[in-house]
Order: structure tokens, then C-alpha cells, then sequence
């Protein structure tokens, strides 16, 4: 299971509070499914709005990338260049 935590007032917004989430997902457009359905909101929310970081790499696109049983998700606000 991917543990997912949940970095700013995400988790005041949708979980009722917890930032520390174990997901079953195999990858992370299945962890965004799984998410959207415990938590309605929270998957578009990070789709739209926010990046992630896997295993202490961060990605802004990483619907494909697959994930480990003992991954650690880390759901932070996109990073703008300008």
C-alpha cells in the first residue's frame, strides 16, 4: 500500500483531518481514483492544482508512474517557474 501524506489544509478540506493515508494503488492514476472515491474532491483537487512526490522525487505529470508497495506519496502545491 502507498502512503499518501497530505501537505497544507488538504487534509482539513477532505479527510476530516488525517494526513497520513495508506492506499492500495499500483499506480498513481489508480491512487487518484482511489482517493477521488474515499475522499470526493480531494483526487481533482490534486490533478488540477497540485504535484507529487514519489519516493522524494517530485513530478508534475506523473499519472503513469508506477508505484512500489512501500511508496511514499507526498501531495505538495505545484511549483511555478517564472
Amino acid at each position: 500500500m502507498a502512503r499518501v501524506i497530505l501537505t497544507g489544509t488538504l487534509g482539513n478540506r477532505f479527510t476530516a483531518g488525517a494526513t497520513r493515508l495508506d492506499i492500495p494503488a499500483r499506480t498513481v492514476r489508480e491512487l487518484l481514483r482511489q482517493l477521488e472515491q474515499r475522499y470526493p474532491g480531494l483526487g481533482e483537487e490534486i490533478e488540477q492544482a497540485l504535484a507529487l512526490a514519489i519516493d522524494g522525487e517530485i513530478y508534475q505529470d506523473p499519472y503513469l508512474e508506477a508505484l512500489r508497495e512501500d511508496s511514499e506519496v507526498f501531495i505538495l502545491p505545484k511549483i511555478g517557474a517564472g
